[in-house]
């Protein structure tokens, strides 16, 4: 039974694309950020092998002690994982290559797809009053993907404008279809963000009136532009919002973060 005496928890969002390099890890960072900015408390949970959000927000390899495979497979504390960024509203669960076993560990493991969720809604989280989480996904549908997704209230969809970018879908959400009838029922599409936009290019237009025209208002309205400060920026191990508040990245990212907290206020004042 839940307790009614406990605050709200925050909102899940997991940022999932099985397809590599379409800006998943930029998204999280950014918006992320943006959403500090913005006011609220948000913790990012760095769930790639690889540990790109956790090295673009500051995070040495060093000091990587405890990490989101401790998080899934160790009973562990979760002031012992989280960390904080150069912004006091948004902190992060680091990630290192050691999450790459996980998968084979999992395996056996009967409650392996809920792990993620009990690790985020025990009560400890309750003294971070978090607003939101974001889960990093690797770029595969394995199985913490999954957990991110049984984890999560929501999936924000990035699709990078290119030829043959909505046939890429059809797996993720075939994939979200069977985590709703086998284990979240109450997953929904928070939504489908378009990045690496080029309105010079007449392929990126193409892309956004075939992603307007199949999914409708999935489709976010804000669109995130190919921008040399977006991919500067994790070079210094900060979000572009630090790096360089005024340039286009940044200003979408804001832009992403205001839609969504927009489309959140709308859903609760329904």
């Amino acid at each position: 039974m839940s307790d009614p005496s406990r605050p709200r928890g925050p909102r899940i969002i997991a940022i999932a694309n099985q397809k590599g390099g379409v800006g998943k890890t930029t998204t999280t960072i950014n918006l992320g950020a943006a959403l500090a900015q913005a006011g609220q408390r948000v913790l990012i949970v760095d769930l790639d092998p690889q540990g790109n959000a956790s090295t673009g927000l500051g995070i040495e390899a060093e000091d990587r002690e405890f990490t989101t495979y401790d998080l899934l497979l160790d009973d562990i504390d979760l002031g012992q994982v989280i960390q904080t960024t150069s912004n006091e509203k948004l902190m992060i669960i680091p990630a290192t290559v050691d999450l790459s076993s996980a998968d084979i560990e999992l395996i056996s493991n009967e409650k392996r797809s809920f792990l993620l969720y009990d690790a985020l809604r025990q009560t400890a989280i309750d003294r971070y009053d978090l607003d939101y989480i974001l889960i990093d996904c690797p770029p595969s549908l394995n199985l913490l993907t999954v957990n991110a997704m049984v984890a999560s209230h929501s999936i924000l969809v990035p699709l990078q404008s290119e030829f043959f970018a909505l046939e890429g879908l059809s797996q993720l959400m075939l994939t979200i279809r069977e985590v709703r009838q086998s284990a979240n029922p109450k997953l929904r599409i928070e939504g489908v963000v378009l990045t690496m936009f080029d309105a010079r290019n007449n392929l990126s237009t193409q892309v956004e009136k075939d992603a307007r025209d199949n999914l409708g208002e999935l489709v976010f309205k804000t669109l995130i532009p190919r921008n040399v400060r977006l991919s500067e920026a994790p070079s210094y191990s900060v979000s572009v919002l630090d790096y360089d508040p005024q340039s286009r990245g940044a200003m979408a990212y804001r832009a992403l973060a205001e839609e969504l907290l927009d489309n959140h206020a709308n859903v609760v004042a329904a």
